[in-house]
């Protein structure tokens, strides 16, 4: 995809909030801390489109972005991280539920895991939500690089048996190398039925 524009639009927490429908979208879920805005800045080529942080569990909006004025990105608050106050963490459950349950834009979810850690109840929960609403998902393994490639393989079999899915379903990703951007693209692009000829 050849990036002509990536843009802000705005943050919410309810539907009331939301921007007008213009473009399909695209949701990017995953834990504080998994390299969820570094994706979604490898995927816009541009180095803080959506700020990164050190501090996980930041994010606690629903973020949207207009990308050549042909989709919308929206960045979904990350989730499993306890520092976050309970009263905070209550909220995003409901808050996520809400957009995914009623959009009726939404073309699918990027489910984004870290490849150095084993699914957890969350991803398991969160996938599984999107299945019984029939909400198409890609599953993205980020942080490729800190392994080796047959380490890559060997953890990429291991979470697609924990989520029972098949390896090639996982993609690997790494924002410091690019590896697996254009794959992610590809992927977004099937599920938005965006033209070729717009890429």
């Amino acid at each position: 995809m050849k990036i002509l524009s990536a843009e802000f639009v705005t943050s919410a927490v309810k539907p009331s909030q939301y921007p007008p429908v213009k473009y399909p979208e695209m949701a990017f879920a995953g834990r504080s801390n998994v390299g969820k805005s570094s994706l979604i800045n490898t995927l816009v080529k541009r180095k803080r489109l959506v700020k990164t942080s050190s501090t996980p569990g930041r994010t606690q909006l629903i973020n949207f972005f207009d990308i050549n004025n042909l989709i919308t990105f929206v960045d979904l608050p990350g989730y499993g991280y306890a520092k976050v106050p309970t009263a905070v963490r209550k909220k995003w459950g409901p808050m996520i539920e809400t957009y995914l349950s009623g959009r009726d834009t939404l073309k699918g979810v990027v489910v984004i895991l870290d490849i150095r850690r084993t699914p957890r109840e969350e991803e398991h929960n969160l996938i599984a939500w999107l299945e019984h609403y029939s909400i198409a998902r890609i599953l993205v393994l980020t942080k490729a690089d800190k392994f080796s490639k047959t380490k890559q393989d060997k953890q990429r079999a291991a979470v697609a048996r924990s989520l029972d899915v098949d390896s090639s379903d996982l993609i690997l990703f790494s924002a410091k190398s690019r590896k697996g951007r254009d794959a992610v693209w590809d992927a977004i692009i099937s599920l938005t039925e965006l033209k070729r000829s717009q890429e």
